[in-house]
Formats: C-alpha cells, structure tokens, sequence
C-alpha cells in the first residue's frame, strides 16, 4: 500500500508525474509502485520487493532485465560511436548491418527497412508511405486505412486512428479516413449457431463489402496484428488471413503486418504471419527488435513495395520524412546483439519449450466458473473474466474486476496486465519451467481473493 508522507516515493510520483493508460483510481489508492532494477524475469521496488514480471515490461523485455551480453553491446557502442542519424547519405555502420539482418531474417526474399523510435511512429510511417506512393503514381485518392475493431497500432494521431479502441474518441479520433471492420474473436463476436469457419467467411464478406462501398481506388492499405495484442491477446479465427488476403489482393490493395508485439519470436515463430501462413507486403516492427533495451522501430519492405517508394522517392529526390534518432548507432548495435541473443542463444527455442505448459496452466485457471474463455499463441495469453459462463455475460464495469486481478497479483509478487474484462501474460522467453509454476500459483491466488469479493 502507498506511503503517504511527503518525501516518499509515492508522493513523489504524484506530484511531479502525468500518468498514462494508468487507472488512476488504483493509483490513488495504493500508490505508484517505483522500480530500482532488474534480475532475469525479476524487477524490484524502492521497498525492497521483488515481482515476477509476466508481462515482459511492456511486452519487449524478453531476455530479462540484466541480459550481460545485451549491456555490453550498448556499452561498446556507446564508447565506439554514441549517437548519429540516418539523414543526407550517412548512416552508422551499425544501421547497415541490422538493415540486412532484418531483411535475412524476414519473409521477404529481399527488401529494405527504414527507422522510427516506436511502433506507433513505424504504423504512422507506413500510412505516409502509402499515402506518398497514391500521390506519386497518381493515385492520390488512395489515403482510406483499413484496420479492425479492437486492433492496437499505437498512439500518435495516425497510429491512433488506426486503433480500434473507444478509448480514442476522447481525443476527437479516428481522422477521416480510417475504417474499422469486425474484430476476428470468434468467442465473443460468432453469432448463434455460426461455426467459426462459417465466422471467418463473414468477416471476409464485411471486408469485401467495406472495400466496395468505400470504393476500392480510395484504400490505400490494410493493417492487421498476427494476434491482437492489446486488444486482449486475440488470436485470428479459424484461417482468418487465408480468407482476407485474396480479397486484398483482388482490390490491390497492400496487406501491412504489425508485428510489433508478435515479431521476433513471441508466437513460437520468428514472425506471427509465418505462425499463420501468410505474406503481407510490409511489416511494422518494434518492442523485441532490440528486447526492450533501446526505443526503436522499423518498417521493413517487400520487394513489391521498396521497388515502388525507391521510384517514387527518386522522382522527387527523397523521401521527406523521419527521425533525429531514425537508425541510432546505439539502438541498431543493441538490436543486432537481441536478435542474436533470441535466435541462437536458445530463447526462441524456450518459447517453443515452454508453450504446452503455458496453455496447460491457462486451461486449468479457466476451470474457473468466472473465466468465459482463455486464449493465446506461443508466449501470449488471456483468461476473459465473466459474470455468467454460459452467456459470457461480463462483469459489470464498476467493478473494474481485471483492474482488482492485476493489483492482487502486485500484492502477491506478480505483475500481470488488465485489458478490459481480461488478464493478460506475456512472459519473457527466459522464464524456467518454476518460474511459470510460480506465476500460475499467484494468479490462481489473485483469481481466488477477486472472484469470492465480487462473484
């Protein structure tokens, strides 16, 4: 619980911090937990406790929090060439070698990357690439962006159009031009009697009629998670993007992967489109590209696409966009380190190693007659909590039930992640077999305490 005296920490934070996508009544009450650092899976407060953080920090911290071979590529750097951009025909070394490192590791048989700072600036990237190349080819009424309901692409006016949230009419958003069709989660949006293939089917005929009625030569892309990550942990229904991608492509129009939470190993496979056979033109990159150790993302091309933004930028000179930090020495010599470190020191193997368990451990906690459903792929999961089972009736949302879920968890030494009516996990790759145990036990704990106070 907080301390309320003046020079704690908690008062501290109060008084000097804005917080964001924070509930702030939990905040008030119980104070903002203040972190010194982290071993392995393992972060610890100014009190002296320690957490199991499920949650990878914010997804990205997937080879722990003191990896040595992570802090000293960044000291390396550091001392060999501290900072620059990737501005006016110069670029670090280092920038050179991760460009051809993410166009090996991709899908794509060649392609080219261009830098950001986040996945929100990668997503809003891509849109100004597709908007620039409807100009350039003299299509400059292709600007309409397809996303679903309940997708995440991040939190800049563009990124944020393309999120799916309701969250952002409180900012006067989504801009013109953003269209949201139906969410894939086949649990809660199949209807009576409709198999999920039957359901798949439907959502490719909304998107088809979406396309048609919005009028085809006005859509400039369409953008699409793996698996929903803040949207609750959503995995596709039953052959989702085998049913999408033909539409697309009858249309021309550019199917653009977010992998920002799914890349690099999350789902079992290098990319979630690999774990769901299929290939987009484009995919958005962040978060593990560099394993939380520097704020980067990417956009990396296809062939298709490079071949077009190359001619369409040389007619003109340039592409006119990007970022002081695009390329930073120091964040491409620490994501060259983090995508040694994932695909050959065992990580991504972990997760493969690690996932029946994980599913074992989900299944078992959705015994619980107040879990409706848990869902996941590889190394991410959710447990929707429910008022009712058989109607899948949610709590009412006073109760702030999953917020009541994760607090207890912190109380019992475990950090996990409310997102609306579920709790989601998405633990790092080095988790051993009984540090799982440890966080299903604490879960099961917190599920025990909230569901017998609201149930």
């Amino acid at each position: 619980m907080r301390d309320d005296a003046p020079n704690s920490w908690e008062s501290r934070a109060d008084a000097s911090s804005f917080y964001g996508f924070t509930d702030l009544p939990s905040v008030h009450q119980r104070g903002t937990v203040v972190l010194t650092h982290g071993k392995g899976p393992y972060i610890y407060d100014v009190h002296g406790r320690a957490y199991l953080d499920a949650n990878s920090g914010l997804w990205n911290m997937v080879a722990g929090f003191d990896h040595p071979g992570l802090i000293e590529a960044a000291k390396a750097q550091y001392e060999r060439f501290p900072g620059y951009h990737a501005f006016f025909g110069r670029m670090s070394d280092q920038t050179v070698m991760l460009s051809e490192k993410l166009v090996e590791v991709s899908p794509f048989a060649r392609g080219r990357v261009f830098y950001t700072n986040s996945g929100s600036e990668a997503n809003d990237t891509m849109v100004k690439m597709l908007w620039f190349l409807g100009a350039a080819e003299g299509h400059p009424e292709r600007r309409k962006i397809i996303t679903r309901v309940n997708s995440y692409h991040g939190v800049t006016a563009v990124s944020a159009s393309m999120t799916g949230k309701p969250y952002n009419s409180l900012f006067g958003l989504p801009l013109p031009g953003f269209i949201h069709v139906g969410c894939p989660h086949y649990w809660r949006f199949g209807q009576a009697g409709e198999t999920e293939a039957e359901f798949t089917q439907r959502l490719a005929r909304e998107l088809e009629a979406t396309i048609i009625k919005e009028g085809p030569d006005t859509i400039a892309g369409f953008f699409a998670e793996p698996v929903m990550g803040a949207g609750g942990v959503i995995p596709p229904s039953e052959g989702y993007f085998q049913a999408v991608q033909p539409v697309l492509k009858r249309y021309g129009i550019p199917l653009i992967a977010d992998e920002v939470i799914c890349g690099f190993g999350r789902t079992g496979n290098t990319w979630g489109c690999q774990t769901y056979d299929f290939m987009p033109d484009g995919i958005i990159s962040s978060k593990n590209i560099t394993a939380g150790f520097f704020p980067m993302g990417a956009v990396i091309l296809g062939p298709e696409l490079a071949d077009r933004l190359q001619a369409a930028s040389e007619a003109v000179e340039e592409f006119p966009h990007g970022f002081t930090a695009s390329g930073h020495p120091v964040g491409c010599a620490i994501a060259l380190k983090a995508i040694d470190v994932v695909m050959n020191e065992g990580l991504a193997e972990n997760v493969r190693a690690l996932t029946p368990k994980f599913e074992a451990g989900l299944a078992y906690l959705a015994e619980n007659p107040n879990i409706g459903e848990w869902r996941g792929k590889g190394l991410m999961g959710a447990l929707e909590a429910v008022k009712d089972k058989a109607t899948k009736t949610p709590f009412p949302g006073d109760l702030s039930v999953s917020e009541r879920i994760a607090n207890s968890c912190t109380d019992h030494g475990l950090i996990c992640r409310p997102l609306g009516q579920s709790i989601v996990l998405c633990p790092p790759f080095i988790m051993t077999e009984a540090q799982m145990d440890e966080m299903f036990e604490k879960l099961g704990a917190a599920l025990k305490k909230v569901f017998a106070e609201v149930a």
